[in-house]
């Protein structure tokens, strides 16, 4: 059974209004429990309205929301429970951060749930680890921090919720690319350790290759594509109708492969294409 499902979700703005516009519209998709899943799609796709569905911060007005096989919106008074299970990190959540003390932030959503102090402490304190926040910060006040630090402290109080899925909205949005590539690394290194799942929204096509194991794609507030991430970039042109991109790797893997270089045209990250490569390069060298 898949951990959330979708069936026929819609939503529509301003119904009834003038401005009335339909956002989504009948998506049906399944997502697998323990899988990274890679949503993409061009501004204004429907990306956004969607992921905010799928843990109840928006009701869906036409379809369902399932979560382990149950309608999240069967029992309104419970949504709050959902969101706990079905966790939401916004674009830069770091804007969120309000506590006295990055403690009290990581903190505040295991309190909520009704933990215990000892609780609250223990899962704050695996969240700041898995982030990479190191103990002398969490005393400081969360305004102290850089925003590197920002970010991942508040990335760290939705993970210490121990949502059974970790939704992660543009989260290396504003981060120069080495802070980029840590933050990436450790969300990767909390599904491993974890195996929640994760659904990560981003316009980098760098950043989805090297993480997800399937893509998402929207267009126009319907689901056009969900496929494992190799075959949707090897879609390359159908993508560029969409105004998506192949990664940059990926499109130069492509280009050798068209002329006539044994490589294989789905390439994903460097240090695939690198080791694909590096014989050609010791050949070169061997006849010289």
């Amino acid at each position: 059974m898949p951990v959330l499902e979708t069936k026929d979700l819609t939503y529509q703005y301003g119904i009834g209004t003038p401005f009335q516009k339909t956002a989504v519209e009948k998506v049906s998709i399944s997502i697998r429990k323990g899988e990274f899943l890679g949503v993409i799609g061009h501004t204004g796709s429907g990306k956004s309205t969607l992921i905010q569905m799928l843990n109840g911060l928006i009701r869906p007005t036409g379809g369902q929301v399932l979560l382990d096989g149950k309608d999240i919106w069967a029992e309104p008074k419970k949504i709050r429970d959902v969101r706990f299970r079905v966790g939401m990190v916004f674009q830069y959540p770091e804007y969120q951060l309000f506590e006295e003390t990055v403690w009290k932030d990581i903190m505040f959503g295991p309190k909520n749930m009704g933990l215990s102090e000892n609780e609250a402490k223990e899962r704050a304190m695996e969240a700041a680890h898995f982030t990479g926040l190191k103990e002398e910060l969490l005393e400081k006040s969360p305004f102290e921090l850089s925003g590197g630090e920002k970010r991942r402290a508040a990335i760290a109080g939705v993970i210490a919720m121990d949502p059974d899925v970790l939704i992660l909205d543009e989260p290396t949005a504003g981060l120069d690319p080495r802070g980029r590539d840590v933050l990436l690394a450790q969300i990767t290194q909390y599904h491993k350790a974890r195996g929640n799942t994760v659904l990560l929204v981003s316009h980098s096509m760098e950043d989805i290759g090297r993480t997800a194991d399937r893509l998402l794609v929207m267009s126009g507030g319907h689901a056009v594509m969900l496929e494992e991430t190799k075959a949707v970039f090897s879609k390359g042109e159908e993508l560029e109708k969409l105004g998506l991109r192949v990664p940059q790797i990926t499109k130069i893997m492509q280009e050798l492969y068209k002329m006539g270089c044994p490589v294989d045209p789905a390439t994903l990250t460097v240090d695939d294409a690198f080791g694909q490569l590096l014989p050609f390069f010791k050949r070169k060298e061997e006849l010289r």
